[in-house]
């Protein structure tokens, strides 16, 4: 499956050395489908249920730990400093939060609970570098933190996506007033949008697993 690219807004002219650096700090939308990120059961509820809780702006990041049953067990929110998008910094900013809000995880052998990270940004549901940062930052805040490493969902003018799953929606957006938090799983409209990334076969596979 084809997939587009579009620029992030976070590209500022960086140093050699720090873009390198940064290149580093960054997932592929084929490294993340490659990862066996589990599939939400119910995304719509999550996002619905994030979205009334959080009123997330542009450049907000939601990151919310799940249980077991995919019940919420905490979440916080932050806006994205205005800086080079660098999953370094993306990491550290969300294991903060994370170390907040629930304690660690560390001591079991395998991770019981999953993070899942809401980003609201402009621009439509292709994937960008700035996606990709917050992928990487993402996956390695869950692994310091003791849990499953979840879903990477953008929120745009456009409506909602699970990058490398091609599920989406077109509530809630950007500019929606938000739903009661009993509405999350009412609404039926359900429907695909692009990957952003063209991983959902190989993330379709490791949920089967």
């Amino acid at each position: 499956m084809a997939f587009g690219f579009a620029p992030s807004a976070a590209s500022l002219n960086p140093t050699p050395a720090d873009s390198v650096n940064r290149l580093g700090r960054t997932l592929e939308p084929a490294e993340w489908g490659a990862a066996g990120i589990p599939l939400l059961r119910n995304p719509r509820e999550v996002v619905s249920g994030l979205h009334a809780r959080h009123l997330p702006a542009p450049d907000t990041a939601v990151v919310a730990v799940l249980d077991s049953e995919e019940r919420l067990t905490a979440s916080a929110s932050f806006v994205r400093r205005s800086a080079p998008a660098d999953g370094w910094e993306f990491r550290n900013a969300l294991l903060s939060h994370l170390r907040r809000v629930v304690p660690h995880d560390l001591r079991r052998r395998t991770p019981v609970r999953t993070a899942v990270l809401l980003y609201c940004r402009e621009g439509d549901e292709r994937w960008t570098q700035e996606d990709g940062a917050w992928m990487w930052g993402l996956r390695d805040a869950c692994t310091l933190h003791g849990l499953r490493c979840g879903a990477y969902i953008t929120l745009t003018d456009g409506g909602w996506q699970v990058l490398g799953e091609g599920r989406g929606g077109r509530r809630p957006s950007t500019g929606s007033r938000p739903g009661g938090l009993a509405d999350a799983s009412s609404e039926a409209d359900l429907s695909p949008l692009s990957t952003g990334g063209g991983a959902a076969d190989a993330l379709r596979r490791a949920a089967a697993r």
